[in-house]
């Protein structure tokens, strides 16, 4: 009886192992193919919505070429990035097409994604990039690709 309730012990932590690894590399996985939205920066004293009155912040990673793409809340936004497991940095954006934008908040984000060091999705599913050990832009999923 001790053997069979030892097996079946031994069974049960293989498998819970075995989730919980698969439930931390999926959530790398779940960076990809997906459109983030930005829904809080911190920093700025002015309201999320007076920042990006007509459009908020979204991100698209390209795992192939490890570009990230989308706009900064006004214009386009590309530049290439660095994930070496949670750890997480920005290039320089690539030049886009400069329109006047309301509110300040392009200014705003390209100064705080530049000083990103790495992300972690959430529980909830929310994308959350990281200065140091403070989470400083959160975004959530708005479209699967």
């Amino acid at each position: 009886m001790k053997k069979y309730t030892f097996a079946v012990l031994s069974v049960l932590t293989l498998l819970i192992a075995s989730c919980s690894a698969s439930r931390s590399a999926s959530n790398t996985g779940d960076l990809f193919g997906t459109t983030w939205e930005l829904e809080y920066i911190s920093g700025p004293r002015i309201a999320f919505e007076g920042l990006y009155p007509n459009k908020k912040p979204q991100l698209t990673f390209d795992e192939k070429e490890t570009k990230v793409y989308g706009n900064n809340g006004c214009n386009g936004y590309s530049a290439s990035y660095t994930l070496k497991g949670k750890s997480l940095t920005f290039g320089e954006e690539g030049p886009t097409t400069m329109m006047f934008c309301e509110g300040g908040g392009e200014q705003v984000f390209l100064k705080q994604i530049r000083q990103i060091t790495s992300y972690s999705i959430d529980k909830d599913g929310k994308l959350n990039l990281i200065q140091g050990d403070v989470p400083m832009m959160r975004f959530k999923k708005v479209a699967k690709q």
